[in-house]
């Protein structure tokens, strides 16, 4: 693994940064290679000095020496929520790190709207919601509403692009259905909730549901959510993930890229 592919920005602007090992990479806290970690975490017991010391010796049961409780605090009658410090001895060699991620070039606004007008010579339509019973609408919106998110232009924006946003609690028939019904390319599903995994239910779902109406392989299946990436679509059954920090035109460049690899279009 290159340095480039390491620090894709550049390297950390730090005088120790030459000192890194990165076969035995630690987390960082005072100084480097201290291993010092923070970990926060609920506990359904009142604050008192025992629930303190409890916070205590369960750092030391997750391998962690010097241990401190920071921070006790009642959020709510019968629990207590604790801020701990505590140091690790463990160490991971990042150079043999490899993770399943999107393969698609990153293109700008531009290279997007230009590549479909000259090469697929129609709009695509992607479709997007957030299904089930999740109503958290924050990503969805994000991605599709033409001001985007960071500086980067949402789907609508795109002059050759058709965007269109259900919004959320759409369900998994209806939004199969309605992807039918105005010939989508693409998918995306948003997912915020993530209590008992009810995310991946409703995935696994979405794509079982899918393959009994025979519309699998008509659409590319897309999902995005704070707790969602690329193994965990794969996994449920959909071609792509995305996770924090997704742009609107990482979206809208794998859609274009795939689409174009499934219909044999050459750049």
């Amino acid at each position: 693994m290159s340095e480039n592919e390491i620090y894709p920005y550049g390297a950390p602007e730090h005088p120790s940064v030459s000192k890194i090992d990165l076969t035995k990479l630690k987390p960082y806290g005072d100084a480097l290679n201290d291993g010092r970690t923070q970990v926060s975490f609920t506990l359904p017991i009142n604050p008192s000095p025992e629930a303190e010391e409890v916070a205590r010796k369960l750092m030391e049961k997750m391998g962690f020496i010097d241990t401190k409780v920071v921070c006790m605090e009642k959020p709510s009658e019968g629990f207590s929520y604790f801020v701990c410090y505590g140091a690790t001895e463990y160490t991971i060699d990042f150079t043999k790190i490899h993770v399943v991620k999107v393969e698609a070039e990153f293109k700008t606004f531009s290279e997007i709207n230009d590549l479909i007008k000259s090469k697929i010579k129609r709009k695509l339509v992607i479709l997007g919601a957030t299904t089930g019973f999740d109503a958290h609408t924050v990503g969805i919106d994000a991605i599709f509403n033409m001001k985007g998110y960071n500086g980067d232009y949402g789907l609508e924006r795109y002059p050759w692009i058709e965007a269109i946003n259900l919004g959320a609690q759409v369900l998994n028939e209806d939004l199969l259905d309605k992807a039918r019904e105005l010939k989508a390319d693409a998918i995306l599903v948003s997912q915020i909730v993530t209590e008992k995994d009810c995310h991946i239910k409703n995935l696994k779902s979405l794509m079982q549901l899918a393959e009994e109406k025979g519309v699998l392989q008509n659409f590319i299946f897309i999902c995005g959510g704070p707790r969602l990436n690329h193994p965990i679509a794969l996994e449920c059954g959909l071609d792509a993930g995305f996770g924090p920090g997704t742009l609107p035109s990482h979206v809208a460049s794998y859609v274009v890229d795939e689409f174009m690899r499934r219909k044999k279009v050459r750049e």
